[in-house]
C-alpha cells in the first residue's frame, strides 16, 4: 500500500486556498518521495496566517498557482492505490477540495484518507495532547512546524509510529467526497 502524507498552509481565514504545500511519500515502510511548493493563492493573506506560517504575500509571488501545481501533485494525490494522510486531515482535505473546486479541476469524486492525529490517540492515549509539534517533541522527529514540507515529513513519521504500535490503518480510512467537501459515513456492516 502506498500512503501520500501531506500537509498544506493557508493564506487567510476562509481556508479555501493554499500558499504551500508539503507531500511524502510512503511505500514498503519508508519515505521514497518528498515534494514541496509555495503556492500562489491568488488571494489576500491574514496578518494571523502570516505570523503563524512565516509566509508572506511577497514569497508567493512568480510561485506557481494550485491550477499549475496540480499537473505535478496530482499523480501524487489521487493515485488510486493510495490513502492520503493528514494530520487533523479533515482540515487539510477540506483546503484541497476548495482549491480543486475553485480552479474547476477535473478530479477524482472520492479520495481516500486517514488521519494521523485520530490514529496517535488510539496508540498512545496517555499523552497531554495529540498535537504535530507535541508528537514530534516525544517521538524525538524534527519538526518546522508550519512549514508544509516538515509538517508532511512528521506526519508520516507519525504514521510509521502508529504502524509499530500496532494501529490497522484500515480502521481510520475514510473517504472524502471532493466536491461536497465532506467525508462520507462508513458503512456498518
Amino acid at each position: 500500500m502506498r500512503y501520500i502524507a501531506f500537509d498544506v498552509e493557508t493564506p487567510n481565514h476562509r481556508n479555501d486556498r493554499m500558499s504551500a504545500i508539503g507531500i511524502t511519500v510512503i511505500e514498503d515502510g519508508a519515505i521514497t518521495r518528498e515534494f514541496y511548493s509555495l503556492v500562489d493563492p491568488e488571494q489576500e493573506f491574514d496578518p494571523f496566517n502570516i505570523s503563524l506560517t512565516g509566509i508572506t504575500p511577497e514569497m508567493v509571488e512568480g510561485q506557481p498557482t494550485f491550477g499549475r501545481l496540480w499537473e505535478t501533485i496530482a499523480p501524487m494525490l489521487t493515485d488510486p492505490d493510495g490513502i492520503l494522510l493528514a494530520h487533523n486531515a479533515p482540515f487539510d482535505m477540506g483546503v484541497l477540495g476548495k482549491c480543486i473546486e475553485a480552479y474547476g479541476i477535473d478530479a477524482p469524486l472520492f479520495l481516500r484518507y486517514a488521519c494521523t492525529c485520530q490514529m496517535s490517540r488510539q496508540s498512545a492515549p496517555n499523552l497531554p495532547n495529540h498535537r504535530l509539534d507535541t508528537l514530534c517533541s516525544v517521538l524525538r522527529i524534527d519538526l518546522d512546524h508550519h512549514n508544509a514540507g516538515s509538517d508532511s515529513r512528521a506526519c508520516g513519521l507519525v504514521f510509521l509510529q502508529c504502524l509499530r504500535w500496532g494501529v490497522d490503518p484500515a480502521v481510520f480510512t475514510r473517504t472524502y467526497d471532493v466536491y461536497a467537501h465532506k467525508t462520507l459515513r462508513k458503512s456498518r456492516k
